[in-house]
C-alpha cells in the first residue's frame, strides 16, 4: 500500500448562517468554486491532473442539489475533462471525502485529488427538503426511533452525569481559545476571503465567535431542546423524549442541558484539501506537509446517536499501532458540548491537546466542509507547535463516528 501525502488545505471564513450573514448572498456553488480555485493557485496546479474532486455536502436540496461537487468545478472554470463526486455522510462528509481521496491514492489507483466540502446553511437550512432523518420510514422508525440531535445530546449529558455547568464551562473555553488563538494569527495559513462576483472582499474571518461570551450569560440562555423533546411526529403516539426513554428506560427525565452557546453555530463555508501520491508530488516539485495515517469509521447505538466519535477513535488508533498518548494534537468537532467531553472521558483524552484553538461552539459547523477544514486546522497547529501526530474525528448522525490521524512530514 502507498501513502497519501497532504499537500495542502484551504477554507473560507465561516459566516453566519442567516439571512443577513456576510456568506448569504454567495451561491454554494461559488463558495466551493473559490476553495477549489485558491488551492489551484497557491500550488500552481493544472486541473487536467486532478483525477477528482471529492466534497461532502450534507443537505443536497435546492441549491445544494443534484452533484454539487461537477457543478462547483464547472463554476471554477476548470477544465470540461475536471470531475466531481458529491459524498453524503452527515457531518462527516468532508472528512470522509479526504478518506476516501487517501484511499484512492493510496491503492494505486490515483494520483492527485482535491477533497473537502461545502454547506450554506444560510441559503439550504438543515432539513429543507422535509424528509427527517429517517425520511418517514415507519418500519425504520419501528427499529429504530430516531430523535433529533439536540435530544441525543441531553441524553448523552444525563446518562453520563454531564451538568449544564459543566457543558457551558467547555463552551467558554471553546471561545477563549478562539479568542486567543485569533489573536495571535493561529488560524491565517489556511484561510482565504471569500469576494463575490465583482471581486470584493465580503469576508476573510470568522463571524460566529462571540468574544464577549461569559458563564453567567450562558446561564441566562433557554435550553433549546426541551419543547421539542415533548414533540409528537406526526403518525407517532410518543413524543422525541419518550421515544429516548424507550430506548433507555433508566432515565427517567432527560436533562436539557444544550442551548444556542453550547451547542455548535449554524454557518456557511467551504475546504479543500490536495492530496497527492509521493510520486507525483516528487515529479512535480510539491513539499508534503503531511501524511495520512490510517482512517476509520464506526457505528454506535443510533438514538443516542452522537457517541461513535469513540469507537472511530480506538478503531482508528488500532489500525495505527497506536495508543491515545501517541498523538500530539486532537480535534473533535464540537456538535454539542457533551460530545467532546465524553470523548475526552472515554478515550482518556488530555483536554490540553483537544481543540487547543477552540472549536465549533465558538466557530460554527458548516456540516459538509467541517471535516475538511478540521484537517487543514490541526495540520496548521502541528506545523505551529513543531509537533507530529493528529487525530480528528466527529460525531454522525444516525450514529456512526469518523476517524483519521496525520503525520506531519
Amino acid at each position: 500500500m502507498g501513502e497519501a501525502w497532504i499537500i495542502d488545505a484551504v477554507r473560507t471564513p465561516r459566516g453566519r448562517g442567516k439571512s443577513d450573514g456576510a456568506l448569504a448572498e454567495i451561491h454554494p456553488q461559488e463558495l466551493m468554486a473559490q476553495v477549489l480555485n485558491a488551492i489551484k493557485d497557491r500550488n500552481h496546479l493544472n486541473p487536467l491532473d486532478v483525477e477528482d474532486v471529492l466534497v461532502g455536502c450534507v443537505t443536497a436540496h435546492g441549491e445544494q442539489a443534484m452533484c454539487i461537487a461537477r457543478m462547483s468545478v464547472l463554476a471554477a472554470e476548470w477544465p470540461n475533462d475536471s470531475t466531481g463526486v458529491t459524498i453524503n455522510r452527515f457531518c462527516g462528509s468532508g472528512q470522509q471525502a479526504v478518506n476516501f481521496a487517501a484511499m484512492g491514492i493510496k491503492s494505486g489507483e490515483q494520483d492527485l485529488v482535491v477533497a473537502g466540502g461545502v454547506e450554506s446553511m444560510s441559503r439550504v437550512p438543515m432539513n429543507a427538503d422535509r424528509g427527517g432523518i429517517d425520511g418517514h420510514n415507519r418500519h425504520l422508525r419501528q427499529l429504530h426511533p430516531l430523535v433529533q440531535q439536540g435530544i441525543s445530546a441531553d441524553l448523552i449529558a444525563t446518562l453520563e452525569g454531564f451538568s449544564r455547568e459543566e457543558c457551558d464551562q467547555f463552551a467558554l473555553s471553546s471561545q477563549q481559545r478562539y479568542a486567543r488563538a485569533q489573536q495571535e494569527s493561529r488560524l491565517r495559513k489556511s484561510l482565504i476571503p471569500v469576494r463575490d462576483a465583482a471581486g470584493r472582499v465580503v469576508l476573510e474571518h470568522d463571524e460566529h465567535p462571540r468574544s464577549n461570551t461569559t458563564l453567567a450569560g450562558l446561564a441566562k440562555l433557554p435550553p433549546s431542546f426541551a419543547e421539542l423533546g415533548k414533540y409528537v411526529q406526526k403518525g407517532d403516539s410518543i413524543s422525541f423524549d419518550e421515544k429516548a426513554q424507550s430506548r433507555y428506560p433508566t432515565v427517567e427525565q432527560i436533562n436539557h442541558v444544550h442551548h444556542a452557546g453550547n451547542s455548535s453555530g449554524i454557518v456557511d463555508g467551504a475546504s479543500a484539501v490536495l492530496l497527492a501520491s509521493p510520486e507525483y508530488a516528487r515529479s512535480h516539485g510539491m513539499k508534503p506537509r503531511a501524511r495520512i495515517v490510517a482512517t476509520a469509521t464506526a457505528g454506535d447505538e443510533p438514538i443516542i446517536m452522537l457517541t461513535a466519535p469513540v469507537p472511530a477513535s480506538k478503531r482508528v488508533l488500532k489500525k495505527a499501532g497506536m495508543t491515545i498518548t501517541d498523538i500530539d494534537l486532537i480535534e473533535i468537532n464540537e456538535a454539542f458540548a457533551a460530545v467532546p467531553l465524553k470523548v475526552m472521558r472515554d478515550c482518556a483524552m488530555d483536554p490540553e491537546t483537544v481543540n487547543v484553538n477552540g472549536g465549533a461552539i465558538a466557530l460554527g459547523h458548516p456540516l459538509g466542509a467541517t471535516g475538511g477544514m478540521l484537517i487543514g486546522t490541526i495540520l496548521d497547529e502541528l506545523e505551529r507547535q513543531d509537533k507530529t501526530l493528529g487525530l480528528i474525528t466527529m460525531c454522525i448522525g444516525g450514529g456512526m463516528g469518523i476517524a483519521t490521524i496525520i503525520e506531519r512530514l
